[in-house]
């Protein structure tokens, strides 16, 4: 029998960008027609990769702005992060930086585990944001990009895959780099 690892993500983002509808795809299959502000759900689901199977619990956040204060609990007890923005939105782009910032100085670390999301992909035709800034600004976080339409049930589920990936290779390579020697 697997050894089943607790992980605990959060996912944050500016307010209408599908925070909601992503984790909701993920665990039920069904996109949510109706926009209900969120203030803050959980979702768990059990994933298998490999041979490995992991509890992940997802913290559903409220839409954040860029004077958002984030709560010590989005920061102590996390292994990692979706961060999300609209592809129709410039704005929550510039959000998702802010928050990126904030996250960074509340760790302390130089390297988070992270997936970026440019959700509503399925909205081209009313795109401010093009894959490449999002590609871009993942690249300078070190952290994985991805574009997803929780409508269209494009990528939901590589999303959190991906990030309890991202975790694991953060966790590595933190442990890499501190390792003792004895001389």
């Amino acid at each position: 029998m697997p050894l089943v690892r607790y992980r605990k993500v959060v996912i944050l983002g500016h307010r209408s960008v599908g925070k909601t509808s992503l984790a909701h795809q993920f665990v039920k299959g069904e996109f949510l027609e109706c926009y209900d502000p969120t203030v803050e759900n959980a979702y768990s689901k059990i994933v298998t990769l490999g041979k490995d199977e992991f509890h992940l619990h997802l913290v559903d956040t409220a839409g954040q702005d860029e004077y958002s204060i984030l709560p010590y609990s989005f920061i102590v007890g996390i292994h990692g992060y979706v961060l999300v923005y609209s592809v129709t939105s410039l704005h929550s782009f510039h959000i998702i930086e802010n928050l990126y910032q904030k996250l960074h100085q509340g760790h302390g670390k130089t390297q988070l585990p992270v997936v970026l999301v440019g959700n509503k992909a399925d909205l081209s035709s009313d795109r401010e944001v093009q894959a490449v800034q999002g590609k871009k600004l993942a690249e300078s976080w070190g952290a994985t990009f991805m574009e997803s339409s929780a409508r269209e049930h494009q990528l939901t589920q590589s999303i959190f895959t991906r990030v309890i990936q991202e975790i694991a290779r953060v966790e590595n390579s933190y442990e890499q780099d501190h390792r003792c020697c004895l001389m």
